[in-house]
């Protein structure tokens, strides 16, 4: 069994298209365990009820933000060590150093290609295969 068949994914975003890009992503890379929230309060709860190894998140969404959930995943002794890796459209560096500050694990551009998410997943948990 390859690592990316162990791992558990939350992806949170309120975009559907976003999320089935991603879940599609993420099955190429070998990925089998994915579940799927709408926005961060869906998230959490999820994360809550049935903790996750890795989160990828959405930065702007309605409810809560990418920067909320992260800081609601770190702050909960249940979560707290879930992988967590935002997803922004926009380059803004003062996001990125915000969701650094706040225990962001990677960042990931939108658009992102399969090899980015590779890569952006593999600098926090190792070669998948």
């Amino acid at each position: 069994m390859s690592l990316a068949e162990k791992i558990k994914v939350l992806i949170v975003d309120d975009q559907v298209t976003s999320r089935l890009l991603l879940s599609d992503a993420l099955t190429q890379l070998g990925f089998k365990q994915i579940t799927a929230a709408g926005d961060g309060e869906q998230g959490m709860k999820i994360m809550e009820q049935q903790p996750h190894h890795l989160v990828i998140s959405d930065f702007n969404m309605p409810k809560m933000d990418g920067l909320g959930l992260l800081q609601a995943v770190r702050t909960n002794p249940t979560t707290k060590k879930a992988a967590f890796i935002i997803l922004t459209a926009q380059g803004d560096r003062a996001l990125v150093q915000k969701a650094a500050q706040l225990g962001a694990n990677n960042v990931l551009a939108k658009p992102f290609t399969i090899e980015k998410m590779k890569a952006a997943i593999e600098a926090v948990f190792g070669a998948l295969k």
